[in-house]
């Protein structure tokens, strides 16, 4: 894992979070969603099944378990998990909570809009409840 870095597109448009045992988690710096992402820290991945099995049922642990936690502190309507990296090779997996009434509803959030990023303030409040939500989830971890 010394050797993992994270591609400057995520660096640039994402919060820190936490670390879980597999993957860096990450807050996409658009307050229209509630969306975050999760980089395993493994290095020149692009694709899960370049994971060994462990680190893809690993990923998906953690990708669910991140997501039914936000879902169910933040009482989203549907929870979208995916993985593109059209844009940054780097793999990645979206995990983002969606409302019938958000900037994009029923439509991907991809190319809808500009990103509109936090404020400081409330992305200080954003941080610190998600992170007692996700670490709660991963308490026996």
């Amino acid at each position: 894992m010394s050797d993992f870095s994270l591609h400057p597109r995520l660096a640039a448009d994402t919060h820190p979070l936490t670390d879980l045992t597999l993957c860096q988690v990450r807050l996409m710096d658009d307050a229209r969603f509630l969306w975050l992402i999760l980089v395993p820290r493994r290095p020149g991945i692009r694709e899960v099944y370049e994971l060994d099995e462990r680190d893809q049922a690993r990923l998906w642990q953690e990708a669910t378990g991140v997501g039914k936690a936000v879902q169910t502190a933040f009482e989203g309507d549907k929870l979208n998990l995916a993985t593109l990296g059209n844009q940054v090779p780097q793999l990645h997996l979206h995990v983002i909570l969606r409302r019938q009434d958000d900037a994009a509803w029923p439509a991907p959030v991809w190319g809808v809009g500009q990103a509109q990023p936090y404020a400081p303030e409330r992305l200080d409040e954003l941080r610190e409840r998600l992170l007692a939500v996700v670490e709660a989830a991963f308490e026996a971890d």
